[in-house]
């Protein structure tokens, strides 16, 4: 019986060296000899665009007066920007990265051979990191890439990124989808990232990455990088958020599907704890009564594991499943409750932004010149408070103003004035009358800050 298995074996070895020779075998053809990326290459290539835009940064004057006075004498410098962009449309529409074109004036657009064109930007999506370009070719239709779908991208593909990384010239690179969904820090709202393993460095920002049928299936964002240079960890962005984007930027705005559920990814001891299977999906922490998902039947406690049969391990891809559909839609949410698997069947819709009531402060009072809005469920969504939250945010201060001066910041939810409650802007306006003083307790997050004024 030892002799069969060891004969059995030695057969199995020699047929594995066989096929191996056999695959390192001499080409046969010229056809065989010519295998390359190439075709794909000249077809994706022309689309991929370089992206050049001047921003003015203020910066102090001396700064050894700074690091000993304060505030010193600031002045300004320009600084060019570089990255790259993909046109998505032959009238001129390009996708490239909001930090690409943040801030910057004088947006310029070189194609490959070598015409430059002036750009203007119809949408810069910080959530995103995503901006829309438009430059006018005339009559002439540009070369142009095709979304391809971006949920059927499989770990192992084959994939080539274009751009141009430290402006040497339009380069491509090859790689594999090295992981799905991956987080990247802070590099957008929605941490939903393609990794890959093909090459990308500075410069490569809002290039392609295209798959093995000439397809835009990302765009290239950002790396993991200790030296600034590439190690083999780079992330796009998937094509199906960047689609919803152009679409947005084409019609008026991005409109933003709204579930109103909140949760945390189930660890193994949660799953031990609720009888489940595995440690999969996420346990909903909160449910607005006002949301989709309550009106769809889910409540507090239950456990989210799938959306239109995509696994939801991560409340980042609960969110990104949610963004990347259209308001009215009708998802496919299956979830756990009381350890019996269900259905539900929910219809996302923008979130109710009904009593924002977004003011300017006038008066003289320490929030004079801040802009101030009562907490709606779509302001909560767009600045990425918590679900439930209420009051009265300051939404944007201007520079020099009495609030900057005083420390305030966007997003510090006002809570109280004088020792009253501040529950909606009207109150906040009629307690910030007084004359004699004012005690205002903020809220920054987690932490309660008190201001005195005289």
């Amino acid at each position: 019986m030892r002799h069969l298995a060891l004969t059995a074996l030695l057969v199995s070895v020699c047929g594995a060296g066989a096929a191996l020779s056999q695959e390192r075998a001499v080409p046969q053809s010229q056809a065989q000899v010519q295998l390359s990326y190439a075709p794909i290459v000249a077809r994706a290539a022309p689309a991929v665009v370089n992206v050049y835009s001047n921003r003015i940064v203020r910066q102090a004057v001396n700064p050894f007066f700074q690091q000993f006075f304060g505030q010193g004498p600031m002045g300004s410098r320009v600084e060019q920007s570089l990255g790259s962009g993909v046109i998505v449309r032959g009238d001129g529409v390009i996708l490239t990265n909001h930090h690409v074109v943040n801030g910057g004036t004088d947006i310029k657009v070189a194609l490959t051979d070598r015409r430059e064109y002036t750009a203007r930007i119809l949408l810069s999506d910080p959530r995103t990191d995503l901006a829309v370009l438009k430059i006018d070719p005339g009559p002439e239709t540009l070369p142009a890439l095709q979304f391809g779908d971006s949920d059927r991208i499989q770990v192992g593909d084959l994939v080539l990124a274009i751009g141009d990384p430290f402006g040497v010239g339009q380069t491509v690179t090859s790689g594999i989808v090295s992981a799905l969904a991956r987080s990247n820090g802070g590099a957008s709202d929605y941490q939903f990232f393609i990794q890959t393993d093909a090459a990308i460095n500075p410069g490569n920002s809002g290039g392609a990455l295209v798959t093995m049928d000439g397809r835009l299936i990302g765009i290239n964002s950002s790396i993991v990088s200790r030296s600034g240079g590439n190690i083999g960890i780079g992330f796009a962005i998937p094509s199906n958020m960047a689609r919803v984007v152009v679409d947005g930027a084409l019609s008026g705005g991005i409109q933003r599907p709204w579930l109103g559920a909140e949760g945390q990814a189930v660890t193994a001891e949660i799953a031990r704890s609720m009888g489940l299977p595995r440690p999969e999906g996420i346990l909903l922490s909160q449910v607005h009564p006002r949301s989709p998902a309550a009106q769809g039947g889910l409540q507090r406690g239950d456990v989210v594991t799938a959306i239109d049969g995509f696994a939801v391990d991560e409340t980042s891809a609960m969110r990104y499943r949610v963004a990347t559909k259209r308001p009215g839609d009708a998802v496919t949410v299956r979830y756990y409750r009381d350890g019996v698997a269900r259905t539900a069947s929910v219809r996302v819709a923008l979130p109710p932004d009904d009593a924002r009531e977004e003011t300017t402060i006038a008066g003289r009072n320490p929030m004079q010149g801040a802009r101030v809005a009562n907490i709606t469920p779509a302001l909560a969504d767009e600045l990425q408070m918590d679900l439930m939250a209420s009051g009265v945010v300051v939404v944007s201060i201007d520079d020099a103003s009495a609030p900057q001066r005083f420390g305030l910041r966007e997003g510090d939810v006002v809570r109280q004035v004088n020792g009253d409650r501040i529950g909606n802007v009207a109150q906040l306006r009629r307690a910030l009358e007084s004359n004699e003083g004012w005690r205002i307790v903020l809220q920054r997050g987690d932490q309660m800050l008190n201001l005195a004024v005289r």
